[in-house]
């Protein structure tokens, strides 16, 4: 948590000095243009990515595999959308590395990582009565 107030600070203010500069750069409507294209971009490669994913799963399940793979593409898929939700530019290249094939294998270890250190030591049992 302590790391997630800097960056919930730090990301928006870079991310309106992008479009400030953006903006003198190439035009207010331009980059207005530039960022909902981005975004409907990043919509239509989600909702491909995340159907392509379901369906792979599905056949796995189907054949008796655990789909482990495709479940840790899914995540990617499902935070690069999350990414893409977010005006700005670097929250949409974010988002595009997590979307695309071959730049989400670059991502997927780190995550994976990320995800082993998140859960490790976290052994808590929940009794819900």
């Amino acid at each position: 948590m302590r790391k997630l107030l800097p960056l919930l600070l730090i990301v928006p203010a870079v991310e309106v000095m992008i479009l400030i500069y953006s903006s003198h750069l190439i035009g207010v409507m331009s980059t207005f243009l530039l960022i909902i294209a981005t975004s409907f971009m990043g919509a239509f490669l989600a909702k491909k990515q995340g159907t392509s994913l379901f369906q792979k799963a599905q056949r796995q399940m189907s054949q008796g595999h655990v789909p482990s793979g495709e479940i840790l593409d899914g995540m990617c898929v499902l935070f690069g959308g999350l990414f893409l939700l977010f005006p700005g530019f670097l929250t949409d290249v974010v988002g595009f590395i997590f979307l695309l094939p071959f730049t989400r294998r670059i991502v997927k270890p780190f995550l994976l990582t990320w995800l082993r250190r998140f859960f490790q030591g976290r052994n808590r049992m929940t009794i819900i009565r």
